[in-house]
């Protein structure tokens, strides 16, 4: 079975990377007590970066680094992720879904005119908020950066 994070309010961009990668990860800027034990409980495992954390929830790790780089490479090193690029850009970077492809009748109204002739069978969508995603500067930026480090 495939890890699933949850990660505490101070590993944001972490989170973000994570499911760049692939990595089915929850993130909010805030949680209630209880949301966290919920999330543990359901077999996430909790990133955070506060000892009392790490304390209270046996099922977590402790991301030690203030840099982004280095807390992905610490995961890797945990054998917490085992990056494989085809799984990249596969979840929604906003609610952590998992894209499908899009309907091309949709696409025709939510996707600029420019972007439906450079790329139609790759333009994916969220099902949960309805965000179409596809390949294009932003996407290749991200992936270069995963490549130089080491990803």
């Amino acid at each position: 079975m495939e890890a699933r994070f949850i990660a505490d309010s101070t590993l944001g961009r972490l989170a973000k990377w994570l499911r760049v990668m692939g990595y089915d990860t929850i993130y909010q800027s805030f949680y209630k007590t209880d949301d966290i034990t919920e999330f543990v409980r359901e077999g996430r495992i909790l990133l955070s970066r506060q000892q009392a954390a790490i304390t209270h929830y046996p099922s977590s790790l402790m991301i030690r680094s203030d840099h982004l780089e280095a807390q992905l490479h610490e995961m890797k090193h945990m054998g917490a992720i085992t990056p494989d690029k085809s799984r990249w850009f596969s979840r929604c970077l906003i609610c952590n879904m998992p894209l499908e492809v899009a309907d091309t009748t949709v696409v025709l109204q939510n996707v600029p005119e420019h972007v439906i002739y450079q790329s139609p069978p790759v333009i994916q969508f969220c099902p949960s908020c309805n965000r179409h995603f596809w390949p294009g500067s932003h996407r290749e930026r991200m992936k270069k950066q995963l490549e130089e480090w080491g990803f």
